[in-house]
């Protein structure tokens, strides 16, 4: 059983990350360990060659990580990211990203997350991501 729900996540994110709603993110189930979230297809996520930039799914992935945190611990607003790495895998077309994010491990103060990013109409993976997150000590 999760530790944080669907709508808490979302309502989190519209008071502490407003940059991620505005954009559309939303996380659209999640569970123990688990999240996956998905960022509505916009023009200005597009780079020259009409591909979706890098940073728009950086930030995905990232976002995402964190939801799979919060879904081990509960809301934890201090838990950041100390570590992030990504792989571009496939040039993703012009469409919406779906994040699918899973536990790798966790102890009392380190998280260790990977990420799939995947493209509507899009057969194969566009992106792996894994990153590591500080847990504070006083979980507050």
């Amino acid at each position: 059983m999760p530790k944080v729900s669907v709508d808490k996540f979302n309502a989190l994110m519209a008071e502490e990350m407003p940059w991620a709603v505005d954009v559309g993110m939303t996380l659209e189930s999640i569970d123990a360990g688990k999240a996956v979230m998905r960022l509505p297809f916009d023009d200005g996520m597009l780079r020259p060659g009409g591909t979706v930039s890098g940073p728009t799914m950086m930030a995905l992935a990232d976002a995402t990580m964190y939801a799979v945190v919060l879904s081990a611990i509960g809301i934890v607003k201090l838990a950041v990211t100390i570590s992030f790495n990504i792989n571009f895998l496939h040039r993703p077309p012009p469409a919406d990203l779906m994040a699918d994010g899973r536990l790798l491990k966790l102890g009392k103060r380190l998280a260790v997350i990977e990420v799939t990013l995947h493209s509507d109409g899009h057969k194969e993976p566009v992106a792996h991501a894994t990153g590591t997150y500080s847990i504070p000590p006083e979980r507050t």
